[in-house]
């Protein structure tokens, strides 16, 4: 099955590319322009930056110590999207491959000297990865064999001893090869990985050892710390090891990590990592919106956790923070264009950045780059969107069950049905059968969506008559089924409430207080000051119904009503009680999609408006 994550058993089962069709749409839109625009960017990228020359023996190497890894990710995205630039590609790496199967541009000849910061491990989870891509795309070839051959090193050096690396993800590429090939010593080599971690398997650094989760071992964790993509590929690699060991210790240890840093050290974006220094998580309600980092790579990390928790689980609230990271995090790391990306993500921008044509040397926030010294998240994004289908839809023994929203056509055990749908800007969802067949078909109601309803249209027939006015029954956040047997034509109508609506955050968070934002749907939306627009560090939003603006393109941005602040003149931002807050002007303050933010050139914005 075309599917980058196959867990053996689990509450649910995933429905691959090869059941799974994206149609024009929100997703299928980006997914083509993925396919069409971004994957070609990034090999251009990559030669222009000398990374796939490192493959060639070019001198001197460039790039960072990791850069094979990105020429790693890219060939997993070419090998979702089935693109012809992958034989080549794929052929100029093998010829770096030493004949015992060790393959590292930078550390050839220097082989595991340094497992903090080396990165070996890293590149051949990624290579690992890539090979079961094709796999299980296309069958066995040039790609696959190197990343066997390199898997088959790994275990003959590693089985044996106490190290590990400072960057995680070698553990979930171990596993899916194991589930693709059946080759016991990779489960077994993952399995190994993740108990070593926190013993400890690495020496110490001055961002300490939690930095890359080496500080306790993963059972004994209470919450995601250190640096944020590292937590979150570690405890997917977790994930995947529980599952197919039968482990359900470890599983529920993720589980209960996962919930109290959903819960205490995510942003309302679906971001995480809050600190610039280390890339990492900050401590609990410590999410301030200028200064968050919320990396690209960590929001992609986030949905790959969450999406192995709702396989393994099957509850609605890992696909529910899915869908938020999705629509407010991996759309926004990529331009309209596809053709430039941020790296960091915060949720407050107070001076507009400096356009950048070239290389970006910095991941701060606050315009999108072409590239990036460190450019691992255009090509995670790369990957991600060529497989996205794979995260739709899954199956289990009595049906399918549809968790994102998104225009589709879905087979699996002769049923076809085909998703229709203006989401996220509009909340009609139509499930139109295709083909029939058994089953029940389910319909993810998202959390925020509390006054859903649903409706079955069955096909009209002379045995049959179509109803003029069929039933709409009210249904809860989670899970709506309706049964079977279907007839082709018939259909399911979900419609969610899309009314925008104030948020408020958790009064623990300090840098949040006396604020609120507005969501509409799965989005998040943010005042953006473009030119000579107003600017926005000086305004107070009033709480009052936002006004909706439909666009000719589909987009839904809204209006809300702001006072822009005089200021008090004193020469000092402190007053006693209430006071010295002064006024201003009233103004309609417009807000965008916080994933549109950014497309109009440099800007100011900001997602929580004082209130």
């Amino acid at each position: 099955m075309a599917n980058p994550v196959l867990p053996s058993s689990g509450a649910l089962s995933p429905l691959g590319l090869d059941a799974v069709r994206l149609l024009p749409g929100f997703w299928g839109d980006r997914a083509a322009l993925n396919r069409e625009v971004t994957i070609a960017h990034c090999q251009e990228w990559e030669e222009r930056e000398g990374w796939i020359g490192n493959f060639r023996g070019e001198r001197p190497r460039r790039g960072r110590e990791f850069s094979d890894s990105e020429i790693y990710k890219l060939l997993e995205a070419m090998a979702w999207a089935d693109h012809p630039a992958l034989p080549a590609l794929a052929e100029t790496v093998a010829q770096a491959q030493e004949g015992d199967g060790y393959i590292n541009t930078r550390w050839s000849g220097s082989r595991y000297t340094d497992f903090e910061w080396g990165h070996e491990l890293y590149c051949y989870g990624h290579l690992i990865q890539a090979g079961v891509a094709r796999l299980r795309m296309h069958g066995e070839d040039r790609l696959t064999q190197v990343a066997i051959k390199a898997a088959d090193h790994v275990c003959r050096r590693f089985m044996e001893g106490t190290r590990t690396c400072g960057h995680p993800v070698i553990e979930m590429g171990l596993v899916e090869l194991y589930r693709a090939t059946g080759t016991e010593r990779y489960l077994e080599m993952a399995r190994r990985f993740v108990e070593r971690r926190g013993l400890p398997a690495l020496a110490d650094i001055p961002f300490g050892r939690a930095y890359y989760q080496d500080d306790i071992p993963v059972r004994q964790a209470q919450v995601f710390r250190g640096h944020a993509v590292r937590a979150l590929y570690l405890a997917s690699g977790v994930v995947d090891v529980a599952i197919e060991t039968g482990d359900q210790e470890l599983l529920k240890a993720i589980e209960s990590q996962w919930e109290r840093t959903v819960a205490r050290r995510t942003h309302l974006t679906g971001g995480m990592g809050s600190r610039h220094a280390d890339e990492s998580y900050g401590e609990d309600y410590e999410l301030p919106p200028d200064r968050a980092y919320n990396e690209t790579c960590a929001s992609i990390a986030s949905v790959m956790l969450a999406h192995r928790l709702l396989l393994a689980t099957g509850d609605a609230r890992y696909a529910d923070l899915a869908e938020r990271t999705l629509y407010n995090m991996l759309a926004t790391g990529v331009a309209l264009d596809g053709k430039s990306f941020f790296y960091a993500n915060p949720l407050q921008v107070r001076v507009p950045a400096v356009p950048l044509e070239g290389v970006n040397h910095a991941a701060e926030g606050g315009l999108r780059s072409p590239w990036f010294d460190v450019s691992c998240c255009p090509n995670n994004i790369a990957r991600t969107m060529a497989s996205l289908a794979a995260y739709v839809a899954t199956t289990t023994a009595d049906g399918i069950q549809i968790h994102h929203h998104t225009p589709s056509e879905i087979r699996h055990g002769g049923l076809a049905v085909r998703v229709e749908t203006g989401y996220p800007w509009t909340g009609s969802v139509s499930v139109r059968v295709l083909e029939g067949g058994e089953g029940r078909i389910g319909l993810r109601v998202p959390a925020w969506a509390t006054d859903a309803t649903l409706a079955h249209v069955p096909v009209s027939s002379p045995e049959a008559p179509l109803a003029e006015s069929p039933a709409v029954r009210p249904v809860d956040p989670g899970y709506a089924y309706v049964d079977g047997p279907w007839r082709a034509g018939d259909e399911i109508r979900l419609e969610l409430p899309m009314a925008p609506r104030w948020t408020f955050p958790d009064r623990r968070i300090d840098a949040l207080r006396g604020s609120a934002a507005v969501e509409r749907g799965p989005l998040v939306y943010c005042a953006e000051s473009v030119a000579d627009e107003p600017a926005l560090g000086d305004l107070t939003a009033r709480v009052q119904p936002p006004v909706e603006h439909h666009e000719a393109d589909g987009v839904v941005e809204l209006e809300v009503e702001a006072t822009l602040g005089a200021g008090d003149g004193n020469g000092w931002p402190y007053a006693p009680a209430s006071g010295g807050q002064g006024s201003g002007p009233d103004v309609r303050l417009r807000l965008v999609p916080y994933h549109r933010w950014g497309n109009r050139g440099p800007a100011t914005m900001r997602v929580w408006l004082p209130i």
